[in-house]
């Protein structure tokens, strides 16, 4: 009988510490993560070349490799059934880590990362999986993307050829909203990350909308335009950034679960 409850205490202190090392790393990687987001973002910003979206798509693929790394590490944490018993802890930071990878991959392709993609990235040399990415995460993470293709679009808009951005931006998010509403139903908490979307694709549509109606009311030179919208721009990066800290408390991005 003595034994058997050394061998129940010593199974849960292994489950409790094997909890404790996922919750810490699914916490690193998001902070990997949001650097690299915060990396694309100053990328694109500051270079008004034509190249500057593939060159931060680049640079962003190459600092997210530490959070390949990383999950590489934890493949013996993960074997078998353990990753279904801890994927509450695993999924904050794979979503962050999914929002990142499918940022740069759009400023180099104009496109979704695909499933297969995400989890050939999540693989070894061979092609074997560290762990199984699950559908739900997938969606998740990439409802998270439309926040940061907000901001992309609002800080393309006074850069020269950035009107023409926003509008594909616009048009992106909007079909992306309208496709990830057929499989709300069945996912666990992308309702609340569709209602971000949607926040979202409305402040996009304002600004785009905007600079439409002043472009067919005035016949203005571009430059005193650009002068305009900058001005414009800055009221809603303003708002963003107090949006962006309420969805991050709202989700708690790599909490205990």
């Amino acid at each position: 009988m003595l034994s058997s409850f050394h061998r129940f205490r010593a199974s849960l202190d292994d489950y409790n510490d094997r909890r404790e090392r996922l919750i810490k790393a699914s916490r690193d990687v998001t902070n990997l993560s949001k650097r690299t987001i915060f990396l694309l973002h100053r990328i694109v910003v500051e270079s008004d070349s034509d190249d500057a979206p593939a060159n931060a798509a680049a640079k962003g693929r190459e600092k997210l490799r530490e959070v390949q790394d990383l999950y590489a590490s934890l493949k013996h944490e993960l074997q078998g059934d353990r990753f279904w018993r801890y994927q509450r802890q695993v999924s904050p930071g794979l979503q962050e880590y999914i929002e990142a990878l499918s940022f740069a991959h759009y400023l180099e392709h104009r496109s979704l990362i695909t499933f297969d993609q995400v989890q050939q990235t999540l693989s070894d040399s061979d092609g074997v999986p560290y762990f199984p990415l699950t559908v739900s995460d997938y969606l998740l993470g990439l409802s998270d993307l439309t926040g940061e293709l907000m901001r992309f679009a609002i800080s393309a808009i006074s850069r020269r050829g950035g009107r023409a951005t926003a509008i594909e931006v616009c048009a992106f998010v909007r079909a992306c909203k309208a496709d990830f509403e057929r499989v709300t139903p069945y996912i666990r908490d992308l309702s609340k990350k569709q209602t971000v979307t949607a926040q979202s694709l409305e402040k996009i549509e304002d600004a785009v909308y905007a600079i439409v109606v002043r472009e067919s009311e005035y016949a203005l030179p571009q430059e005193m335009l650009d002068d305009i919208v900058a001005q414009s721009v800055s009221t809603f990066s303003h708002h963003d950034e107090r949006t962006r800290w309420r969805r991050d408390e709202e989700y708690g991005e790599g909490e205990e679960l």
